[in-house]
């Protein structure tokens, strides 16, 4: 059985593993190369597996992270999450990991917090955050919005918007890219990946399609994707028409997702999925939700990589 295979059949039966690190999700998003997996096993059984997507440019061949895969790094069964054991299962993920590489950047899941095998190998880490509610009881979600998201700006979008749900996903992108447009830049992701994307969610049922739109023109305003595990909503995109904005459609529709999450679908919790840039991240804020850490680990083995990717930065 290979590694891919073997880490298919762990998939099934790891508990809280992140949507982002199922194998499915990762043929949908890995394009421009390919990722792969490194397993440990312990008595015949996978205990703690790292996925990665490997790429090579100009005669590179570097780790980094595919679009829209928010978190992966070690995943580790969690009766083995203690430093005596996990230590020791890391640095065996560690020894696996191709070798020629020119870097290595991956942004890690929420139960990976001892990066210390990382670091005796020269792996640089940097804390990143991001913005979760606990969705278990709306009234206290609702309580702790900002004052003016409850009293003002979702009663009167209210008045003039409709929610709805909607498979027209190249519709959703032509809403979200506006912003993007406005400002001269490249969108993120193509309409031929957000496609595949998409068609992998819905087949497994783990996405809806928000718009806001006027009600009376049907205009949209405001537009969201949210994708969900077995745990956690993921509020994966979400976009508005710039010259709509004063509407207050985006913050709605946030709303509406927040309540499809506890009512339609049963979850505890709801992930922002970001962001660390400022005027999004005072949003986040403004719902009520709490900052959590994650790690970005990386490490550059060759001097011209660190150097151009400065460069870049």
């Amino acid at each position: 059985m290979s590694n891919r295979d073997a880490y298919t059949e762990f998939c099934t039966s790891a508990p809280d593993l992140p949507l982002f690190m199922q194998p499915w999700y990762l043929d949908a998003v890995c394009e421009e190369g390919e990722w792969d997996v490194v397993l440990v096993e312990q008595a015949g059984r996978v205990v703690a597996a790292l996925p990665y997507f490997l790429k090579n440019k100009w005669g590179w061949r570097y780790v980094a992270m595919p679009p829209l895969a928010r978190m992966l790094g070690p995943y580790v069964l969690p009766e083995l999450r203690n430093p005596r054991k996990e230590t020791s299962l890391v640095e065996a993920l560690l020894d696996q990991l191709p070798e020629g590489l020119a870097a290595f950047e991956q942004d890690c899941n929420y139960t990976f917090t001892n990066w210390l095998p990382f670091y005796w190998r020269g792996f640089r880490q940097t804390t990143r955050y991001s913005y979760t509610l606990d969705i278990r009881d709306l009234g206290e979600v609702w309580h702790h919005l900002a004052a003016d998201y409850r009293n003002q700006k979702i009663p009167k979008a209210q008045e003039i918007i409709d929610v709805h749900t909607s498979d027209a996903v190249l519709d959703f992108l032509d809403i979200h890219d506006l912003s993007y447009e406005r400002k001269g830049l490249d969108p993120p992701v193509s309409p031929e990946f957000m496609t595949r994307l998409d068609d992998a969610l819905a087949a497994h049922g783990q996405r809806a399609i928000f718009f806001a739109s006027d009600r009376q023109t049907g205009q949209p305003h405001s537009v969201a994707y949210l994708a969900w595990d077995n745990q956690t909503a993921w509020y994966l995109m979400a976009g508005d028409d710039p010259a709509l904005r004063h509407s207050g459609a985006g913050i709605l529709l946030t709303w509406e997702t927040i309540r499809y999450a506890r009512e339609v679908l049963k979850l505890h919790a709801f992930d922002f999925a970001g962001s660390m840039i400022r005027p999004i991240e005072r949003v986040r804020r403004q719902f009520g939700a709490v900052q959590k850490p994650y790690f970005r680990v990386r490490k550059e083995w060759s001097l011209v990589w660190k150097v151009g990717k400065a460069l870049l930065r």
